[in-house]
């Protein structure tokens, strides 16, 4: 039977048992705009708003069954990863990445959980930046991220374009640069802005800085949110915008939930 439904997503990374950031915001995000979401599940997270107290990670050979099941039979459009830990779940993923060189990969190198915890070694950086960034259709860094993978200080607009370019000359086929690590004082109080930088130019996405503490899994639901444009055959620059607007959206509907980072509302088109 010909396939004709577009729009599958291989997602490889922990997951949250607060259902705010990782696999469960993920597959929300994706259900919403009406991808279809599969799982390769990387590491097993105990959390809730106030934070991560505990991280499990999944055997290596588990987390690379799960992923070769579902390209085996299910197929994907698209690959994204989350939190991958050590080096050795690094090279697993990759090699996932290598089996299916025509499906894009969008890359978010989850360093540091909202709360502060790290979710991934100091040695993995290395590999990430050797292995993960040259197979990324697009890769989506803050901007701690984007100096703890160039070395450069990330402080400004100027900064957030000159580490996105370096990201480029590693390897990256296009960086999503965002800006809300950028101190208010550099645009304004009341702006952020996020460039989507190529090799043909850039494009910025700017809009109101949304003063909240419901910001857990934003990273992770925009990463998910471009990675489910490009499963359905949109352009980059398209899924990025559709991916943006669904982001502010959902910070904005925020349900309230929990006394730390609370989650955004992945559910909000449904409801609009």
């Amino acid at each position: 039977m010909t396939q004709t439904h577009q729009g599958r997503v291989l997602v490889l990374a922990g997951s949250d048992s607060g259902g705010g950031a990782g696999i469960q915001a993920d597959i929300k995000t994706i259900t919403a705009l009406g991808g279809y979401a599969a799982t390769a599940i990387t590491a097993i997270t105990v959390q809730n708003t106030l934070g991560v107290t505990g991280v499990h990670p999944i055997p290596l050979d588990v987390i690379e069954a799960q992923a070769r099941a579902v390209l085996d039979d299910i197929g994907a459009d698209a690959f994204k990863t989350g939190m991958l830990g050590d080096v050795a779940t690094v090279e697993v993923v990759a090699r996932v990445l290598d089996s299916a060189k025509e499906v894009p990969a969008v890359i978010d190198p989850v360093m540091v959980a909202k709360g502060g915890a790290s979710l991934l070694t100091d040695q993995a950086v290395g590999a990430l930046k050797s292995l993960l960034i040259p197979r990324a259709a697009l890769l989506t860094p803050n901007a701690p991220e984007a100096a703890a993978l160039t070395g450069l200080s990330v402080e400004t607009t100027d900064d957030l374009r000159r580490a996105g370019e370096a990201l480029l000359e590693l390897g990256a086929h296009a960086v999503l640069m965002k800006g809300g690590h950028v101190p208010k004082s550099e645009r304004g109080a009341e702006r952020v802005m996020d460039l989507l930088i190529t090799r043909l130019g850039e494009t910025a996405f700017e809009g109101e800085r949304i003063e909240t503490r419901h910001t857990h899994g934003t990273g992770c639901t925009l990463a998910s949110a471009c990675a489910t444009g490009l499963a359905q055959g949109m352009s980059l620059t398209e899924s990025v915008a559709r991916a943006w607007n669904y982001v502010h959206e959902a910070m904005l509907r925020a349900p309230g939930f929990g006394a730390g980072h609370g989650p955004l509302d992945h559910a909000w088109m449904t409801r609009k």
